[in-house]
């Protein structure tokens, strides 16, 4: 009651003094006074007043009078008095003699002189109310000129009050007026803040705004309750004006989220007062503390531009769509409110701020509706797997293959001798994983065109079965690397165009790569040798021996010949070995990593002596200490059988954050988890992963303990607390304690297609004739068998591709069956999901 009442007196003071700025027909603001000693004698204690003493007035200063006698007008509704005060012509006193009389301006508060102006600072009404009450408001409205003195005020105020910065290009504008006159309402309220310094404005924004147009800041500081928690910050979106600012305050001030138990016909809320929508997020008993998430996310998302309100479906009887999540009520007169089924909050912030978004959605879900039965007869006929989809989509598309040598039995072996090095692609023309490699091959050819010593082929298994089978080609599709006089290499890794590339330069040189002098050992870190390789950017290791550690030596050389293609592995043994361990601080056998083109080095003692051992530690110190998760690497980290303490950002990752994280898991070399984050911009897929461990997605950033491999539990750190290393490794001690409830647990169920695949050999068996397609070959396998030995057709893509997604998709999607709520944000009520949709 009382923020109410507050709000209305602040309401009314605003309205007030908007009211008398109105100019008034026959207003005498402007006093005279006769001479200097009878405008001081008649002085009052607590009265503000600014003095103009002038001698005479020439007609040439007309037009500045009659802008000081509007100004007066103005100036009176903040209790400022303007007076002119004549000069007698002997009068040679401080204010009447040559250097002021009409040259400057004098505000007085009793007979104590606060300020004095130059007369050509006030050169309108504007300049001169906005210098008046500047001067006036010395302690409301603090002048910063460095992003450091911004910051000190920020901090100040954290967990107090909040902060009004304003940005004006220069001081007695229009702009400046109204930024002091909203002070002189709110100062008491909110702490302002001015600057005239680009600089500073560029500082504390994120994209880069205009310097020449003025702009304001709504500092939220009062929720920051941490000394490391920044005060989020809102801009007003208008041109800067009083009433643009008032109405900014306003909406500033009002709830983030209004909770409604009643008709939302009835609900009016400072949103609709003002013109702006009002959004509601459906929700139900079970679900609130979820729903009410979802809403403070939108509602920050939305700051400015509509209000968020959450409604209860228990207390309020609604004749809707009992699907629907989401409503929109607009400030129109007469227009009902729109009940909606969104898929995301991404969805709902589109329906505010594009207009056409209602009618667009509305027409998707009656179409949908109509076409639901078919849909329903159909879902058979649909092959769910979106390797076969993609492939048939685009199966008119014709591929670039001319830098591709086709092999046969005839000249296999002869074009193997014609290159350095032959890649060779080994697929069945029938089998759509390796027509979806094809393409990415097709790109790695013309990626590598002029590569001196390289050449591309491929060889069709379902033409020359015998060639493969002499190959011991057992899986499709399969890529191998052939070298002179060299056992044949072969692929393991993505089917991404990139990973190729990079795995057929990197087997352009010997792994290890023998390095002959102390000079090439330390180009070799710093990325410039080989040559081959110079432009190719990627983690160098290099193993260091010395004459007495042969069987390390012998150990990493077996491990370079696995890890060929995959590591750029080099190898020193020389007189000067010790020499060239120590300078990194370790002593023979030892690893050297270079990271970032030699910028950083590190050394790394060699205990274990075994292949395996060599090869596993390999792998392990060059995965990055704070990664990323994409796609492609995922499967490397999930091997380690870790637990995931993961950061989901909705972009990059601040400094501060990536700066703690870091500091924490370089803190703890053995620790027994990865640390590590994911951009949802760059890997969407992170959305259906929050939306399965949540129901809806959190607000961001938030980090996450997932353990995939021990019981599935998901464990949330504290949104209200900083993401510093310290607040982390507490949190974490009281989950290893069991003294933290688990947000949600993951299904243990497999995670499987809703439609059953198609039966290829049932499908392909009676229609493919046994045949050899040429004279003296033995007859072929049907192509469905050779495949079939590997359950997941034996090739990287596949077998890899449940990985993708596998920290949210093992678990399914907790929430579908709840309806009308926010959950139903992650996913609209429908039968058989394709994996594309995943």
């Amino acid at each position: 009651m009382s923020a109410q009442k507050d709000g209305w007196v602040s309401s009314l003071v605003f309205l007030l003094f908007c009211a008398s700025s109105i100019p008034k027909c026959g207003s005498a603001s402007l006093q005279q006074e006769p001479s200097p000693q009878h405008y001081f004698s008649g002085l009052e204690a607590g009265k503000t007043s600014l003095a103009f003493f002038t001698p005479s007035v020439s007609p040439g200063a007309q037009p500045f009078w009659e802008q000081i006698e509007s100004s007066a007008e103005a100036l009176q509704d903040y209790g400022v008095s303007v007076v002119k005060v004549n000069c007698p012509k002997e009068d040679v006193s401080r204010y009447c003699g040559k250097e002021n009389a009409l040259r400057k301006a004098f505000l007085f508060r009793g007979n104590r002189l606060i300020r004095e102006f130059p007369t050509d600072a006030l050169f309108d009404v504007n300049s001169i109310v906005a210098n008046v009450l500047f001067a006036l408001l010395f302690n409301e409205v603090k002048y910063v000129e460095t992003l450091a003195d911004f910051e000190n005020i920020e901090n100040i105020l954290k967990g107090k009050s909040n902060m009004v910065f304003a940005y004006v290009p220069a001081t007695g504008t229009a702009e400046h007026r109204a930024v002091m006159e909203a002070a002189f309402v709110y100062g008491t309220i909110h702490q302002f803040v001015l600057t005239t310094e680009a600089a500073l404005l560029k500082a504390t924004s994120h994209d880069d705004p205009d310097v020449s147009s003025a702009w304001l800041l709504f500092c939220h500081c009062q929720r920051a309750t941490e000394p490391a928690q920044p005060c989020r910050r809102t801009a007003l979106a208008q041109p800067l004006t009083l009433l643009s600012i008032h109405r900014h305050l306003k909406l500033m001030g009002a709830p983030l989220v209004t909770e409604v138990a009643e008709d939302p016909e009835k609900i009016s809320t400072v949103h609709l007062q003002l013109g702006l929508p009002l959004v509601f997020i459906l929700s139900q008993k079970e679900t609130y503390e979820a729903d009410r998430r979802t809403a403070e996310f939108v509602a920050w998302q939305l700051l400015g531009k509509a209000g968020v309100a959450l409604l209860s479906r228990d207390l309020v009887e609604l004749n809707v769509l009992h699907r629907s999540n989401v409503a929109l009520k607009t400030p129109d007169e007469g227009m009902p409110i729109q009940y909606l089924v969104l898929e995301d909050t991404d969805e709902v912030i589109t329906l505010v701020e594009d207009k056409n978004k209602v009618k667009q959605i509305q027409e998707d879900e009656q179409e949908e509706e109509e076409d639901e039965d078919e849909k329903e007869s159909n879902n058979q006929d649909i092959q769910d797997d979106q390797v076969v989809e993609a492939v048939s989509r685009d199966k008119k598309r014709e591929l670039p293959l001319e830098q591709i040598l086709v092999l046969t039995e005839e000249n296999f072996h002869s074009s193997l001798s014609e290159a350095a090095r032959t890649v060779v692609l080994f697929y069945a023309s029938w089998e759509a994983v390796s027509l979806a490699v094809l393409r990415s091959y097709s790109e790695v050819a013309a990626h590598l065109k002029g590569t001196p010593g390289v050449l591309l082929s491929w060889v069709n298994c379902w033409d020359w079965p015998g060639l493969c089978s002499q190959e011991n080609v057992t899986q499709f599709p399969t890529i191998r690397i052939y070298k002179e006089e060299q056992q044949s290499v072969t692929y393991g890794g993505m089917w991404g165009t990139e990973e190729l590339c990079s795995f057929i330069l990197l087997s352009q040189v010997s792994c290890p790569l023998k390095l002959a002098t102390m000079d090439e050992a330390e180009r070799y870190l710093r990325g410039e040798f080989p040559s081959e390789l110079s432009s190719h950017h990627h983690t160098s290791l290099l193993g260091v021996f010395s004459s007495a550690t042969s069987e390390a030596r012998e150990a990493f050389e077996e491990a370079g010949n696995i890890l060929s293609g995959h590591v750029r592995m080099g190898m020193y043994f020389e007189d000067d070995a010790l020499a060239l361990s120590r300078k990194y601080s370790v002593s023979p056998p030892a690893l050297l990593l270079a990271r970032s083109s030699g910028r950083s080095v590190e050394g790394i003692a060699l205990s274990k002596h075994s292949v395996q051992d060599m090869v596993q530690m390999i792998r392990y110190e060059l995965l990055d200490i704070f990664p990323e998760i994409t796609v492609p690497n995922l499967p490397q980290y999930l091997q380690l059988g870790k637990p995931f303490l993961i950061l989901f950002s909705a972009g990059d990752i601040s400094q501060v954050e990536s700066r703690e994280m870091l500091k924490l898991a370089k803190g703890r070399p053995q620790q027994a988890f990865v640390a590590c984050w994911l951009n949802l911009k760059k890997t969407p897929v992170g959305y259906g992963i929050l939306r399965t461990y949540f129901s809806t997605t959190p607000p961001l950033p938030v980090l996450l303990w997932v353990n995939l491999h021990a019981g599935g539990q998901v464990f949330k750190f504290p949104s209200e607390q900083s993401i510093t290393e310290k607040n982390i490794f507490s949190w974490l001690e009281k989950l290893q304690a069991g003294l933290e409830i688990p947000s949600s647990t993951l299904s243990e169920e497999d995670w499987k297609p809703p439609l059953p695949a198609y039966d290829f050999l049932q499908m392909m068996e009676p229609s493919v004739p046994e045949l050899s397609p040429h004279p003296g070959d033995t007859p072929a396998q049907h192509p469905p068998k050779s495949p079939g030995g590997d359950p997941a057709g034996g090739d990287t893509a596949t077998r890899e591709e449940p990985s993708q997604e596998s920290p949210a998709e093992e678990a399914g999607s907790p929430g579908r069956g709840l309806r009308g709520t926010a959950p139903r944000l992650a996913a609209r009520d429908k039968q058989g999901k394709r994996h594309s949709e995943l």
